[in-house]
């Protein structure tokens, strides 16, 4: 896995920029698309809460794009904080090869 120094567009700054802006859409108007509460997309645009299947289905239906969109936005932000957090690095840095597998 290639990591990069920059941290990737977090999923709310996707959410804000590229669609509620562009659309202008509010998160309350999201939020009854979505049947969501406005707290949950607040949550979403604040990075207060992650993705899950079910918010990325919901998002997928409300844009029109795919589950998996929101699922590796939200992978992509994750896998880039694990590793990039010095405690959870040394912790994952700990890990070794099952023997008989191949590293």
């Amino acid at each position: 896995m290639i990591l990069t120094k920059h941290k990737p567009v977090s999923v709310g700054q996707m959410l804000t920029e590229e669609f509620l802006t562009p659309l202008s859409l509010t998160r309350g108007k999201l939020a009854e698309a979505m049947g969501a509460s406005r707290r949950t997309v607040n949550e979403l645009c604040t990075g207060k809460r992650m993705i899950t299947a079910d918010t990325a289905l919901m998002l997928a239906r409300a844009f029109g794009n795919s589950a998996e969109f929101w699922l590796i936005l939200q992978r992509r932000n994750d896998l880039w904080e694990a590793m990039h957090d010095p405690k959870r690095r040394a912790r994952i840095e700990r890990a070794k090869p099952v023997p008989g597998r191949a590293a």
